[in-house]
């Protein structure tokens, strides 16, 4: 009787009492998945996503595919030659890389963009790997047998990553972290390559940074004819840059054209050093067999030894110590240039089909005697800017890299090694963190600038390992050290009990309200990221009427409405305009670099959706430290929104005169406050 008028006297006064959930394990394994059988289909979907935009392939995407391909597969074939020679094997090697690696990924992509193949910072690793295996083991195996092994097992560890679905791992290395050691790295390999552009020998140039710069100034009086090949193949090279960008600032109408000039100037050197080289060279042999410059010589026609890996439990156990470096670099630069391009370009990857196809690439390419290979910097930017369509344009690289295997070795024989060392040179400066980026970490969080120069100095005067393990264990302390002494705030009164009489209003039409719930860090910042911009495509109306754009003009991951549903543009009319969203900050004591990357992110992902700026609102900011790292991501500034950024430190700065200039706008902008910072009553 007395439980009865109880629940009687809560339904009359509306007391907003409700039971509390017991949830169990069984709860927990239950909402894992609601259809396995359907998950376990679209998983194995999902493995080829070749699948889903093949069938739409149409004349305008193989335009597109062809001309960004054969510009690749012509930048390709010189470079994996290049960094064949930094990791200290034959230069066919770097072919097969190449060849594999653009061949391979386009059936696994999820980045229409990104180009594998030989990189220099992994190229480097790979050597510094070598010499450390045989310098244990002498004379037991060939570098070539390392190398593969690495590769084979390198490509198991991240395809099974990915089998997994583990691809979150790579959140915990933030933007600083990666410019850091890919500064370091690239000071590294330069300083590396100087002696072979001038001819010196008698150290190790493997040796750390501050070492081999030492041993270069000394042995600068034994400097050889090979700096005249050398030096005029680096000095062509920035000429060539240098020039075209001009021309293209000046006769803006033509920048396309000089655009391909300037990204052929690594063959058109190549082609001029080894025709000087032949010229020179031929009548000039010694008695002993020599030449009086350092030329490649004989190149193997095709493919060499193909068949199985030679799986060794002695080399396992020998390259087991240096495996987490290996594989960290191999996923690390990938993710890293897929999300950049799929920022600058409107698309989403997903991390986990990366790294299978990373994974396949390499395991396969161990059958072909590959090195391991991963996305290329350089190489994506190019590809990005030649007007790419759809990752199949990387089968067009491997028709080039394939013709040069098997129909122009016979003229690689009089390349000269210092003109392939002022390639590596010229690509490698790019990978230096320019002022303007280091500044920007610092503006952010003077804290990550302070992860960014450790990684880049533990780099330079130790190893690429010491200077990743660095910037790894550095950051984590950063995100953990809050969370030692968090302050305890006592409230004044208690506010536990909800007021019926309380009428809580919706936003407007238009207006979405995002409420952090706790510190957006690197960790966590993606997710954040995809839920808002996730939520506003659904919720909002896209700014560009989708139903009168063809096929060809479309992405190819954009398959359009499904058969049977509303017509795109019924659908989009019934939602409303997005005018405006209000982030709520009340939660957040901390954010970093890579957390307001995430909202530039978010910003252009969603004013790309509705074709308009959007107004973006902070509330109830806590810290003057918060503020600072907003306004230096361009918040607040009262800058129009032409000139927004889209990367505030990107890892690669890949500029010439085909770029948007937008970070000019950064480096001139107005860092005044804006009222949409301040925070809220």
């Amino acid at each position: 009787m007395a439980e009865a008028a109880k629940r009687f006297g809560k339904r009359v006064i509306a007391y907003p009492e409700e039971p509390i959930p017991v949830i169990s394990s069984k709860d927990w394994i239950r909402n894992l998945s609601k259809s396995p059988r359907q998950d376990a289909i679209d998983y194995f979907k999902r493995l080829f996503p070749i699948f889903g935009w093949i069938t739409r392939y149409n004349l305008g995407w193989l335009t597109g595919d062809v001309i960004a391909g054969v510009t690749v597969g012509i930048v390709l074939v010189p470079q994996s030659m290049s960094y064949a020679q930094i990791a200290t094997l034959p230069p066919q090697y770097g072919l097969y890389s190449a060849f594999i690696g653009v061949l391979i990924y386009a059936l696994f992509a999820t980045s229409k963009d990104v180009s594998i193949g030989p990189v220099a910072v992994m190229s480097l690793t790979t050597s510094q790997i070598l010499k450390y295996v045989n310098d244990r083991h002498p004379g037991e195996w060939s570098n070539p047998q390392i190398a593969t092994t690495l590769s084979f097992i390198c490509g198991f560890i991240v395809l099974g990553i990915g089998l997994l679905r583990l691809g979150w791992i790579v959140e915990f290395i933030p933007a600083p972290a990666v410019a850091g050691f890919m500064t370091g790295s690239a000071i590294n390999i330069a300083s590396g390559q100087v002696p072979g552009l001038m001819g010196i020998s008698g150290f190790d140039t493997r040796a750390s940074t501050y070492l081999v710069i030492i041993d270069t100034l000394k042995g600068l009086p034994r400097t050889k004819k090979d700096a005249a090949f050398g030096l005029t193949g680096l000095f062509a090279l920035y000429a060539i840059r240098m020039t075209c960008d001009w021309a293209a600032r000046r006769w803006p109408r033509r920048a396309r054209t000089f655009f391909f000039i300037s990204v052929l100037r690594n063959g058109f050197v190549i082609i001029v050093l080894t025709i000087a080289s032949w010229l020179y060279c031929r009548h000039r042999k010694n008695a002993k067999g020599a030449y009086p410059i350092k030329i490649l010589q004989t190149v193997p026609r095709g493919f060499q030894h193909v068949g199985s890996p030679p799986i060794d439990r002695n080399l396992l156990t020998a390259l087991a110590p240096k495996m987490p470096v290996a594989t960290i670099i191999l996923l690390l630069e990938h993710i890293s240039i897929s999300k950049s391009f799929g920022r600058i370009n409107g698309y989403k990857i997903d991390p986990n089909q990366e790294l299978i196809a990373i994974g396949v690439t390499n395991t396969i390419g161990s059958v072909f005697n590959a090195y391991p290979a991963t996305g290329s910097f350089s190489r994506s930017a190019l590809k990005s800017k030649s007007g790419v369509r759809t990752p199949l344009g990387g089968m067009f690289s491997a028709i080039v890299v394939i013709v040069a295997l098997y129909g122009l070795t016979p003229a690689f024989f009089w390349i000269p090694s210092a003109g392939l060392s002022a390639v590596i040179i010229h690509a490698v400066a790019d990978l230096v963190t320019k002022p303007p980026q280091a500044f920007a970490f610092w503006r952010v969080s003077p804290l990550e600038f302070l992860i960014w120069a450790a990684a880049v100095l533990v780099t330079v005067f130790t190893t690429i390992e010491d200077g990743i393990y660095v910037s790894i264990c550095a950051s984590a302390a950063l995100l953990l050290a809050p969370d030692v002494s968090r302050e305890v705030f006592l409230p004044l009164r208690a506010n536990n009990v909800v007021n019926p009489q309380v009428r809580v209003e919706p936003p407007a039409p238009g207006v979405v309200i995002y409420r952090f719930e706790e510190s957006t860090l690197y960790p966590n910042c993606s997710h954040m990221n995809r839920v808002l911009v996730d939520y506003v495509k659904e919720h909002t109306r896209r700014g560009k009427d989708m139903s009168q754009v063809s096929l060809a003009d479309r992405q190819w991951n954009d398959p359009g409405p499904p058969r049977g549903a509303k017509s795109e543009t019924e659908e989009n009319l019934s939602k409303p305009l997005l005018h405006a969203i209000v982030l709520d900050f009340s939660t957040v004591s901390q954010i970093d670099t890579t957390a307001v990357q995430a909202l530039i992110d978010t910003r252009n992902e969603i004013e790309r959706w509705t074709d308009r700026p959007v107004e973006f609102h902070f509330a109830t900011i806590l810290s003057p430290w918060i503020r600072r790292a907003l306004v230096a991501g361009g918040f607040g500034t009262g800058r129009g929104a032409s000139a927004n950024l889209r990367e505030i430190a990107p890892v690669y700065a890949y500029r010439d005169s085909y770029d948007d200039a937008h970070d000019a706008a950064a480096e001139n902008a107005d860092w005044s406050f804006d009222q949409s910072l301040q925070p809220s009553a």
